[in-house]
């Protein structure tokens, strides 16, 4: 693990329907998997359809813990602190590692109160003018501000789909995550929201540990400097977005990548 290094993953299994038994079915949707991902980069999960990206995503920050009968196992560290101990708060570690979602789910409330409602909930702010400054700058790192700052009253429903995504993400970073995982963020919109989403990951790129699931090998190549390929729920390789895309040295990554299967 290096200096580098914000998440630090060793072991991680998932099963679906419990543990392996002689009663039930379980399905072992993720083995082993080792990885640590470095903090202020972009990596990106690419993987065929059901290999186990988006399951292992939701473990980063215990999403998993709401679906029935789901277990994880294994070690994963956030600043060396255990993620899945017994005495953490898995709502404080959603804090602080925020996400966005394949669909834009924006609050049925206002622009406004749909950034606000993290700080709130959190006390991260208290007087209205906390709160408008942390709306304010929410909405203008995700690139949102100069569109809506005269309507914030309005619902975040009445948005385009790539400014709902955007109001998302405004949401997402409210809380001062440390932070950002982003599941198929561009997968419901259209080529001109997605060009501006992916100009947007970029830049957070910057500031936060950020991860994004995508099924477009082209948006990995574009927007991440780290890139993991998922195969039946292992990490066949893992490495520079560079040399993954160039010189994959696993024959499961070069078939992928070079369209012979996925």
């Amino acid at each position: 693990m290096s200096d580098a290094t914000k998440i630090s993953c060793s072991d991680v299994h998932v099963y679906y329907g419990g543990l392996p038994s002689t009663r039930g079915e379980s399905v072992h949707a993720i083995k082993g998997v080792d990885i640590d991902i470095e903090d202020n980069l972009v990596t990106a999960f690419i993987g065929p359809s059901g290999c186990g990206k988006s399951t292992f995503l939701r473990c980063l920050n215990r999403m998993n813990d709401t679906i029935d009968e789901c277990v994880v196992q294994g070690r994963i560290h956030l600043d060396g602190e255990d993620v899945y101990a017994a005495d953490v708060d898995p709502v404080q570690i959603r804090a602080r590692v925020g996400m966005v979602f394949q669909k834009p789910n924006p609050f049925p409330k206002s622009i406004y109160e749909n950034v606000a409602y993290g700080p709130k909930i959190h006390g991260l702010a208290r007087t209205r003018a906390e709160f408008d400054e942390v709306v304010e700058t929410s909405l203008t790192r995700a690139g949102l501000w100069d569109e809506v700052k005269d309507r914030l009253d309005k619902p975040g429903t009445g948005l385009s789909g790539g400014q709902q995504q955007r109001l998302c993400i405004a949401r997402a970073i409210s809380t001062q995550p440390e932070v950002l995982l982003m599941d198929e963020p561009c997968s419901a919109l259209d080529p001109i929201a997605t060009g501006t989403v992916e100009e947007l990951i970029e830049e957070l790129g910057q500031k936060y540990c950020l991860v994004i699931v995508t099924h477009s090998m082209q948006q990995a190549n574009r927007v991440s400097q780290r890139t993991a390929y998922f195969h039946l729920g292992e990490i066949a390789e893992y490495g520079t977005t560079e040399q993954i895309f160039t010189n994959p040295k696993d024959e499961r990554t070069n078939g992928y990548i070079s369209g012979r299967f996925g």
